[in-house]
């Protein structure tokens, strides 16, 4: 069974829209850090995929086809300027409570593990919002928080940073 990074998008991958969406690619920023964060990962022998809520698409602020293009360029892009690789990217394009994908729920996390034989109990999950670590837990990941620790938040590691998640990551992915 294959050992998993599971990262959430917006705010770890690439820097956050804020309370908006990124609707197509001329408006992705890629984090200046994650190419290292993905480099750290991979060397250590885990695989990553992307799991991230787009409800933009079923609220019709994006169309299916620009959120492809957007996953399409990222994956390009990383491959082409940095030599690194996804296993996957999931998506959940359903509105607030219409799906069991959508985090917090684990859904998403649940059918990369049966589509690519990923042990959760051995994986991980990052993210930047209290829904992403939630999933994580649901879905039997540990789980690291990328920001300023929230009351409550009950994730395995709190790193304030892109930077210091590389650090972190050096010294748990094992």
């Amino acid at each position: 069974m294959k050992k998993c990074v599971f990262l959430d998008r917006d705010g770890i991958v690439n820097v956050s829209p804020g309370p908006g969406y990124v609707e197509r690619w001329a408006d992705f920023r890629l984090s200046p850090e994650f190419p290292e964060v993905l480099g750290v990962v991979l060397k250590m022998g885990f695989v990553a995929v992307i799991v991230t809520n787009q409800s933009g698409v079923s609220k019709g602020i994006m169309t299916m086809a620009a959120l492809d293009e957007i996953h399409r360029n990222l994956r390009k892009l990383l491959a082409d300027k940095h030599g690194l690789h996804l296993l996957d990217i999931m998506a959940c394009t359903h509105g607030d409570d219409e799906c069991e994908c959508r985090k917090p729920l684990p859904g998403m996390l649940i059918e990369a593990a049966k589509r690519h034989d990923i042990d959760m109990a051995a994986s991980w999950m990052v993210g930047d919002g209290t829904r992403d670590i939630e999933a994580g837990r649901r879905a039997g990941c540990r789980t690291i928080f990328v920001g300023e620790d929230v009351p409550g938040l009950q994730a395995d590691h709190v790193v304030p940073d892109l930077k210091s998640l590389e650090s972190l990551l050096k010294r748990v992915l094992k």
